[in-house]
């Protein structure tokens, strides 16, 4: 293993995520502030951060296919969790529970600060492996908790509450503006995009902070059934993103950076998620808690498999 690629993820994200906790057990943070951090990154900060580089990003061949092998592994898994759900009959709410588990990891929180760090040269591709993967996750996750909440006899009026939730999502609408821009070649003035610039280049630095304030005082139960669902993202995600990437021969940086990304923790929007819909909160709490802290070395142990 890289002992500088390592230090630099593992030694920096603790770090931060040790100045988080601390800040609540201290006292300099109170309860409810992690709302304000997790408010500002997903409003302000990676908004800013995906227009930005977004719209710096040429849409080639090679940029397309970087796009896809971020989004297949999604789709592949979900239809392995069908398949299974019709061979296997389990329930349905299993069925919800491995697709939120797997396919809704933090791209954002954790991935793109891990990414940046590893690889300090490719923000636009980091930025650009979380936008292509997010503006499929992230509506296919919020369908689910819609139709565990709603259920199947509403089924096209759950998609129609779905459409008008995403229509409003900032990172959803961010996205779609940075292609936009991109495939207009529109240039955004100066002064603006150094607005943008200072807001996006806070992204990594406050979500990691964010991660130890929201860890902070939390009970967690259902550890082991945490710990099994968390192999979804260390292990059989990446294994589908390693098998695509190499379909489709992408280079190596760019096979690491998606493989990274999918193995990435569950995302810290889940708790909040998992609360608002009644889904799970117990083991989505504990889910978050472990893969995160494990992800510092499991993703470590992928780049060194990887040849970093």
């Amino acid at each position: 293993m890289n002992i500088d690629v390592a230090t630099r993820t593992i030694g920096s994200i603790l770090f931060l995520i040790f100045l988080g906790y601390s800040s609540r057990k201290i006292g300099f943070l109170k309860q409810g502030d992690e709302r304000v951090f997790s408010a500002y990154i997903y409003y302000f900060a990676l908004p800013s951060l995906f227009i930005i580089n977004l719209t710096e990003v040429d849409f080639t061949f090679e940029r397309l296919r970087f796009i896809f092998a971020g989004q297949i592994p999604v789709i592949l898994i979900i239809a392995v969790y069908v398949i299974a759900y019709m061979i296997l009959k389990f329930s349905r709410e299993t069925l919800y529970l491995l697709i939120v588990s797997t396919v809704f990891g933090s791209l954002a929180f954790f991935g793109l600060p891990f990414v940046i760090l590893a690889f300090p040269g490719e923000l636009i591709l980091a930025t650009l492996a979380v936008a292509s993967i997010s503006i499929v996750a992230v509506p296919i996750s919020i369908g689910v908790l819609e139709l565990h909440q709603i259920g199947e006899s509403a089924l096209t009026k759950t998609a129609r509450h779905i459409a008008r939730k995403l229509s409003k999502n900032p990172l959803i609408i961010s996205i779609i503006l940075g292609f936009i821009l991109s495939l207009l070649k529109v240039e955004i003035p100066s002064p603006l995009k150094i607005a943008l610039e200072m807001l996006g280049g806070t992204t990594a630095t406050v979500a990691i902070f964010m991660l130890g304030v929201f860890f902070y005082g939390r009970k967690y139960v259902n550890i082991s059934h945490g710990l099994q669902l968390s192999l979804l993202r260390a292990i059989v995600l990446p294994l589908i993103a390693l098998f695509v990437a190499s379909w489709l021969n992408l280079t190596m940086s760019e096979k690491a950076i998606i493989i990274i990304m999918h193995g990435c923790p569950v995302a810290v929007s889940n708790i909040v998620l998992s609360e608002r819909y009644n889904f799970y909160k117990e083991t989505m709490a504990s889910l978050i808690l472990i893969s995160s802290i494990a992800a510092g070395i499991y993703l470590n142990l992928w780049l060194f498999l990887l040849g970093y």
